[in-house]
């Protein structure tokens, strides 16, 4: 692509803009995809990460939202099999925050909105023993189980990238849109490459803006914004992962005293994650951490429910995200809408398209229609695909369970445990960096296959794109590992892409 002229430009490389570049690619646009920094560098790193439905949206009479939610986990199931599991969620019951007939006719709804799934529906149970209430504190003797999805948020975005990028797309990470200029019926884009300094222009036929936290605020700055261009409301998230609060691969879903709902998920094996918070907040996105008064509500969150304490030295990490809701005018952050606008607007004869809201869910059918208008707009017949067909690494052709099984086998001169490691995370690609030469070893199970994997495949140019998003070994790593992949990142970033890149 280097006379620069493309059909489409996508402004974004969060979900949204991901999973749009994926899809207009297959249907055959010339796309290049900007991010000014990361791929699922903000929100799309910072969720909860769930594929589920949403089951406290029924309380707001969103029908439409999780019924849609609900049938594209049965879609992120088929497509995306290594990073998107099953797992039963425990809802123990309070009387004092909703009434028990309210959450059971609330999951048969859940179950109903389902319609065909693969997932098992939802069924009161007791808490007063075993393994569902044995963690509990406080004397909670009923509840229900129900199936929802949990999912790798960031690895999410890089294989939506990464298929794109299989089909022809121009995926540019720490690349900045830094003018949109409308010429004869196509934009401008100015180009600003934070690697190398350079500063190119291309021309594309048609523009989606999926900036995420930063889609009001980039048409406003480029003089793109009137009257009619919504609003976006940023909402912040904050996290906590603590030691493991309990045994077993359950969640947990708990009710406030406030309303909201806060979920215990089992994470990367030692640990607990628990979310979330619902805050406004202001200012820059990439700059949101969590709050004193956030910490007090999740530890409060689980003291209340579970036999072990956790108090602030047993935090081991914490994260924050800002999501960009469509601003419904909804008085309280927990109402506001997880629903979608699409707006479209002409500015002199050229067409752009501006994303606001959404959720992790339903990306694939938000990226789906916006590639239905851009290929209308267009005038370019292709139908849509992705529903299908699986991301990279994803057609194990069993269950996850079996592939990790037969992989163990055929790999049998390797640590069981990096099998399973690299099947939950590059699926059937894990042959790519077990094929090839291993390389320097860096230490606990790290070689300089996967990060070569990583750099040339996953768009990962630095060591946090490598410990925290492309993976979460920073979670598991020692000092020194850490300080010897830091250390071999800018050579073999350099070797492989040309890009000089500081040691971060």
């Amino acid at each position: 692509m280097a006379d620069h002229h493309f059909d489409l430009c996508v402004i974004g490389g969060g979900i949204n803009g991901a999973g749009i570049a994926r899809d207009a690619a297959g249907r055959g646009l010339r796309t290049i995809l900007l991010e000014q920094g990361d791929l699922a560098q903000a929100t799309s790193s910072a969720s909860t990460k769930l594929v589920h439905g949403g089951l406290r949206y029924l309380e707001y009479y969103e029908f439409r939202l999780v019924r849609e939610s609900l049938r594209e986990r049965e879609a992120l199931l088929r497509i995306a099999p290594q990073i998107v599991w099953p797992m039963t969620f425990v809802l123990p019951h309070r009387d004092a925050v909703r009434p028990y007939w309210m959450i059971r006719a609330g999951l048969m709804l859940y179950d109903a909105l389902a319609g065909r799934k693969s997932l098992p529906s939802s069924q009161a149970v007791s808490l007063s023993d075993g393994a569902y209430g044995r963690p509990l504190s406080g004397g909670v003797e009923r509840g229900f189980t129900y199936a929802d999805c949990w999912v790798d948020d960031a690895r999410l975005v890089v294989l939506n990238a990464r298929s794109a990028a299989l089909r022809g797309a121009d995926i540019r990470t720490r690349t900045s849109c830094t003018a949109l200029r409308p010429v004869e019926g196509q934009w401008a884009v100015d180009l600003h490459d934070h690697l190398n300094g350079e500063t190119t222009t291309i021309v594309a036929r048609a523009v989606v803006n999926a900036a995420g936290p930063w889609v009001r605020s980039l048409l406003d700055e480029l003089d793109l914004s009137d009257t009619e261009t919504p609003m976006v409301r940023l909402v912040q998230g904050s996290h906590l992962i603590v030691p493991k609060l309990y045994s077993g691969d359950h969640a947990y879903l708990m009710q406030q005293p406030d309303g909201r709902v806060v979920f215990t998920i089992p994470y990367e094996g030692k640990y607990t994650l628990v979310g979330t918070t619902e805050t406004a907040y202001r200012g820059d996105p990439l700059k949101a951490e969590i709050t004193a008064q956030e910490i007090d509500y999740l530890l409060s969150a689980v003291n209340a429910a579970f036999l072990k304490q956790t108090a602030l030295p047993d935090i081991v990490r914490t994260y924050s995200g800002v999501r960009p809701l469509f601003d419904d005018a909804s008085k309280d952050a927990k109402a506001v809408t997880r629903d979608y606008r699409l707006h479209e607007s002409w500015h002199e004869d050229s067409w752009l398209l501006s994303v606001f809201g959404g959720k992790l869910t339903t990306y694939r059918k938000l990226a789906e229609q916006v590639a239905d208008r851009v290929t209308e707009t267009l005038t370019h017949t292709a139908a849509p695909w992705t529903d299908t067909e699986a991301l990279p690494g994803g057609q194990l052709g069993m269950t996850l369970p079996d592939f990790i099984t037969a992989k163990t086998a055929q790999w049998s001169q390797v640590d069981p445990s990096l099998i399973e490691r690299y099947a939950r995370s590059y699926g059937t690609d894990l042959d790519l960096i077990l094929n090839a030469d291993a390389g320097e070893d860096y230490g606990q199970g790290v070689c300089e296959a996967e990060l070569r994997h990583m750099i040339v495949h996953e768009f990962a140019r630095t060591a946090e794109d490598v410990l925290w998003r492309r993976s979460k070994l920073g979670l598991h790593l020692n000092a020194d590992v850490q300080n010897r992949i830091r250390a071999a990142l800018p050579r073999l970033v350099k070797e492989l892409t040309g890009y000089e890149t500081s040691r971060d």
